[in-house]
Formats: structure tokens, sequence, C-alpha cells
């Protein structure tokens, strides 16, 4: 008798737990979910193979390994940390390769100073001899000249060049100075919103250095404190010019390496502009300079001819809101071009002759290019990720550069990237979507049929079983206004349509962005599956202003940031709040940064459809934040003083009615914690009550340590007391 109620309770717990285990906080961010990948996977130039970084959790090492693209075996380690000792302790944060491949420069103890730039200590490898070398020490962008005998960098914002064989060191410039003078590296604000930190590129001779050198001395300067765990706390000071202040002076040179003579180039006529791109074209005489105007709705392609320091204008570029940047210009051997534009309404490739004029337009269609992968001159064939399928899948395609022979390379429906091998035989395809983790193969670029599997999530798959997480459903959502906007959905895995539930919406918003895409979960979307346990539903809508929709779609909010976006979250609050399952008198919104912004700005302005809000490092006020992003959509606040007040959150506390927790790191570079601070102030003086975190010391990001699970824990907590 006593055996045949263990056996019994044996069974009901194991189907307990079979049918859902529930996720906790946690697990998701000890990375409990996390998916394999393939780390720091890089395809080789000269060779038709593929680099891996890879990990040996047992000898506590690291080894670059080399991979063949048509049997994916290994073919040898290049490097193994467990043999240098200068690599042991702290291991491989990046590498990279020599144009010749033989020679590898490899980061180890990264030091970040903003989200994209940091300080490493240098190794240069030789992969014949198979020695190493310290390469003097904490730097930035250290990049070798095209025929592999030289290395420039940035240190302490000054330039120089070292010469491989002699071990000697040139500076190339000496004014370099904190919150002053950078050569060759961008300043925050540069490097926050056109996203590159490197701004100097070798000739094609190995010959000249182009750089750009900012003069940030006039820029207004910002300044966080610092608490850690001292007496005192330390005061951290940079330029930072906001909305309508002074910007960076720019200006191009090029260094003779010759002469060592650095010689200024004048653009043009220009005032108050922005260098956003830099890049030496196949001619060695040759740089190409992308400039915009402040209001970024002007953009020139530069080419500038360094032997008698004269520029032209090859290309211009207008829009009636803004142009953005490409990264995709790619210069062919006759130094014709290829370059992306949404000048038709959609992001699109075209090809341009040397001289600028265009000779055609390679992809065309009510759809968006998304990434462009490489052209293969042999065959004359692009090859590009777009959403042609729909706008939130991702598919890889071929096409000739005349237009012709388009083959879409992808089979499966999601989200498809890929990565060519050198002589574009072969491509590795990553592949997911909202039920499948990521996938690794080896597919045929030729009709793109998988050869092999290279790396599978199946564990994760088997893990995920015994949670027995719900789907997340995708539909197109239409307000009453009759605006149709992507949307998911995430019910209880024990839905029932005769019940009431409150909903918990997410939202980004910001212009471009995405947040409703076939793609694998990730730690935001744990967290949701997690709330779903607990019996809520979670929803998310891209509302206009976001992207892959075409340019008018994401167009429409310019100089009222915050107005069709709000307008759209709260319609379709409406929208949901009236399907029949739906407690309406139970919605709530959360979002980060932009995100933050726009779920702060629907409980004030939709105070009878939201009951609560979580508002993560928002933006307050469109004053407060950076010149080049805030422009770029708004203009001047000395030209649109309603657009910056009137769509701004700290103007509209007084209509607060919910609940409402603001969040905000202290540290945080980006969105200053001025603007969490100046909206406490407001709703105090207000007289509403409301709550508020702070997070000492941490950046935009509020990460570190327990950082992540304390503050998802809070806001669970939260949800579950506020909604």
């Amino acid at each position: 008798m006593k055996i045949t109620k263990i056996i019994t309770l044996f069974l009901l717990t194991t189907f307990s737990v079979v049918a859902q285990q529930k996720i906790s906080v946690e697990e998701i961010y000890t990375g409990a979910f996390r998916a394999k990948g393939m780390d720091a996977l890089q395809s080789m130039k000269n060779t038709n193979q593929y680099t891996v970084l890879n990990t040996d959790r047992a000898t506590k090492s690291q080894q670059i390994d080399l991979y063949d693209f048509a049997t994916l075996k290994k073919v040898s380690t290049l490097i193994d940390t467990k043999n240098f000792k200068e690599l042991s302790d702290d291991g491989i944060d990046s590498y990279v390769f020599s144009n010749d491949e033989k020679q590898i420069l490899i980061a180890n103890n990264s030091n970040q100073i903003f989200r994209h730039s940091f300080t490493a200590d240098y190794f240069l490898y030789d992969t014949k001899s198979q020695k190493i070398s310290g390469f003097l020490g904490q730097v930035q962008e250290p990049t070798f000249s095209p025929d592999g005998t030289k290395i420039a960098y940035a240190k302490a914002n000054d330039l120089y060049v070292y010469d491989i064989a002699s071990r000697n060191t040139t500076r190339v410039t000496n004014d370099g100075a904190k919150n002053a003078i950078i050569n060759g590296i961008t300043d925050w604000v540069y490097e926050e919103e056109f996203a590159f930190v490197r701004a100097f590129d070798w000739s094609t001779d190995s010959k000249k250095l182009a750089y750009i050198r900012f003069d940030e001395s006039e820029v207004p300067q910002f300044s966080m404190d610092m608490y850690k765990k001292d007496l005192y706390p330390t005061s951290e000071t940079f330029k930072y010019p906001k909305a309508g202040e002074k910007n960076a002076l720019v200006s191009l040179h090029i260094y003779n390496l010759s002469g060592n003579i650095s010689q200024p180039i004048n653009l043009g006529n220009y005032s108050d502009f922005y260098i956003a791109r830099m890049k030496w074209t196949n001619d060695a005489n040759l740089v190409s300079v992308q400039v915009l105007n402040r209001h970024q709705d002007n953009l020139d392609l530069i080419f500038v001819d360094a032997t008698t320091a004269s520029p032209k204008v090859v290309l211009n570029e207008k829009d009636k809101a803004y142009v953005d940047v490409t990264d995709n210009l790619t210069f062919l051997k006759d130094n014709s071009f290829i370059w992306t534009s949404e000048k038709d309404g959609y992001n699109h490739i075209y090809l341009y002759d040397k001289n600028g004029k265009l000779k055609n337009q390679v992809t065309k269609g009510n759809w968006e290019v998304t990434s462009y992968y490489g052209f293969d001159e042999k065959t004359k064939t692009v090859f590009y990720q777009s959403v042609e399928k729909g706008s939130i899948l991702r598919d890889v395609y071929k096409i000739s550069l005349d237009g012709k022979k388009k083959v879409k390379l992808s089979s499966q429906v999601g989200t498809n990237a890929a990565t060519f091998s050198p002589d574009f035989t072969y491509f590795i395809n990553t592949y997911s979507s909202v039920t499948t983790p990521p996938t690794y193969t080896l597919n045929s670029s030729k009709d793109g049929k998988q050869a092999q599997e290279i790396v599978n999530n199946t564990a994760l798959v088997d893990k995920l079983k015994r949670y027995d997480l719900p789907t997340k459903e995708f539909f197109e959502l239409t307000t009453e206004k009759g605006h149709q906007l992507n949307a998911w959905m995430i019910k209880p895995k024990d839905f029932d349509a005769t019940k009431k539930y409150p909903v918990f919406m997410f939202q980004y918003s910001g212009p471009g962005s995405q947040e409703v895409a076939n793609n694998w979960l990730d730690t935001n979307d744990m967290w949701f599956m997690m709330l779903s346990q607990q019996g809520y539903i979670i929803a998310c809508v891209d509302g206009r202003g976001t992207g892959y929709k075409g340019a008018a779609f994401k167009k429409c909010t310019q100089n009222e940031l915050g107005k069709f976006e709000v307008e759209d979250q709260i319609d379709a609050a409406k929208v949901i709040g009236n399907y029949a399952y739906v407690d309406k008198s139970r919605i709530g919104i959360f979002g980060w940064s932009y995100g933050g912004f726009m779920s702060s700005n629907c409980l004030f302005k939709g105070a009878d459809v939201f009951k609560m809000a979580i508002a993560v490092a928002p933006v307050t006020n469109w004053r407060f934040y950076d010149s080049i992003y805030t422009e770029r959509y708004m203009t001047t606040p000395q030209e649109n003083a309603s657009g910056y007040d009137d769509n701004s959150p700290i103007n509209h506390v007084s209509k607060l009615k919910g609940s409402f927790l603001l969040i905000h790191g202290t540290a945080d570079d980006n969105v200053h914690v001025q603007n969490s601070m100046q909206m406490i102030e407001a709703l105090v003086q207000a007289n509403k009550q409301f709550d508020w975190a702070i997070y000492p010391d941490k950046n935009h990001g509020i990460y570190g340590g327990k950082t992540r699970i304390q503050l998802f824990n809070k806001m669970t907590n939260y949800i579950k007391e506020k909604l």
C-alpha cells in the first residue's frame, strides 16, 4: 500500500514538471536559456576557409580555429592561448587578420570606454613562425596597412604608425588632448549615432593615411559622479552636444608616410557639417567621404584626390526628412561603386560608374534590402538579405548586377542571415524563427541547397520542453484610424477564452526599429514567457515610425517624435482591450530607452487606457538628448520648440493617474540620469505618487553582477502588485 502511494506521488510530480516547469528571473539572467552559436566567425579572404573563436573550458583556454568551407572540417588551430602566457589570463577578446592573413592582431585585457569604443592590449601573432609579440599596451583600433608592413593606431587622442619590421613608431599627430582634440577616433556622439569609432583609413598602396580630426573644444561638457566604494565620489567628464548645442568641428586630413606630412583638405563650402563616413577607393590617390549637413537631409558623396587635395561631389542625395548614411559603399575594380539608398521609397541597391553616374538600380520593389553581403566580381553577382517575403521575415538572395537572375537562397520561413565564403561558392546560413532556436548550416550559393548542418540547438529545444512554453502569435492589428500595424501576442499556456486576462504591452518604437520579427526568443522574451506563466497576456505592436515597411511609414513621425507612436500604442491598447478575453481595466506598458520615453508618454497621455507603466532609462525631454540623433528627426529645438515640448513626457506629468515605475542608472552616458532626476522633480511638484529605482554607476544597459536579476525581479513584483 505504501509503495503504491509513493509511485502515484512520483507520477503526479513528474507529470507536473513535464506539464510546465516555472521559469525564474535567475535562470534567464544567468544564461540558462542561451543558444549556442559560432563565436567570432570570420570568413577568410585568400582561401576558401573561415575561422571561429572556440573555448576549451577544461583547460580554460581559447583557440582561433581554421575550417574549410567545403567540408566544414577543421584544418588547423592558428593559435591556442594555453601556449602563450601573455594570453593565458585574459584570453582573446577579438582578433583581426592582415590582408595576406599571415599575421593576426589579438585584443586582450579590453577596457570599455563607451558603447563601441575600448582600449586593449594588442599582441601581434605571426602564423608562420608562431611567435607573438606585445604591441604598445592599451591602444585603440590598430589596423594593418594593406601590404601588412605597418599598423596604424590611436592612443590618447593621437595617431601613430608602427613599422613591424623595424619596430619603430612614428607619431602622426601631436595635438590630441582629452575633451579638446581627437585625431582618428570619433567623439562620443559620432560613436553613438553614426556607429563607428575608427576615423582613419589606409590608402590601397599603404603610403597614405586619411583621418578625421575632431575639435570639441567648444562642445558643452557633461559630468557624471562615480560612487564606487570610495570615501569620495569621482567625476567623469566628457563632451556631449545636446540638441541645438555646438558640435565638434570636423576636418579631413591626409598623412603621407614618405614625407611625414599631414595635409588638411578643404571639402567645400560647408558649415556645421558631419563627416559621417570615410573610405579609401581602389584608386590609391582617391579617398571617399560622406558629408551630411546638420539637418541630415542632404548627403554628398565626395571623392578627394590626394595628390591635388581637390574634392569632387560625385553623388548627392536629398530627403524631406533625413538621409540614412550607408555602410554598403563597395568599390569595384574599375572604381565604379555599389550604393544603397531609399530614394525610391524603399532601401535598394544601386550601381554607379566611377564618376557617380547611375548605371543601374539593381533591386526594385515595395520591400527593403536589410543587409548587403557582397559582390562576386567573377560572376557579376550581388548577394543580399531582404524582407521581400514580409516585413517580419528575412531571406537571403542573389541577383546579377544588371538586376536580372534573382534567386532566393534561403528556404525556411523566419530570419535567415548569411556569411559567404571568399569565392562566394558557399555560405553559412544562420536561421531562426519564433519556434526554432538558431541553426547554422552550410549552403550552396548556386541554389541555396543545404550541404551540411554545422551547429544546432536541439539541446536547448529539449530543455525547453519541460517549460511547455506558449507560442508567440503574429498578427496584423488595425486601429480605429485604419493603421495596419505588425503585432505579436503571448497568451498563457492554459489560456481560456472565457476568462478575462490582464495585458502587459512591450515596445521600443524608435525610428526604423523593429520588435515584431519572426526570430528566436531573446532574454526579454523569456521574461515575457515567465509572466505568461503567471497569468498575463503579453503584447507588442510596432507603430508608425518603425522600420522595414518603407520610408513613408518610417519617416511620418518627422519633427514630432512621440506623437504618432504614442497615438498608435494607445489605439492598439484600445483594440486589444476590446478582445473578449482581455480585462481592459488592467493594461500596462513597458519600455527601455526610447521605449521608456514611450511608456511614460503612454501612461500620461493615455491615462484612461493604461493602468501602469515601467520606464527604464527614458528620455523625458528631447532637449536633453544628443544633437545627431535628435536633430535627425526633430531639427533643432530653436527651430522646432513645439515638436520638442509637446511630446516630451516631463511636460505631461500632471496627467498621471496610474502606477508608474521609473528606473535609471547614474552612469548612463547615453540617456543621462538627468532625464529621470528632472522627471522626478516634475512629478513631485505635480504632487503625484510614483515609484523609482536608481542604480549607482550603471550605464544605459543597467547590468553587472546581480543587477539584472534584482532589476527584473523588481519589475516582476511591480507588475504583480500593480497590474
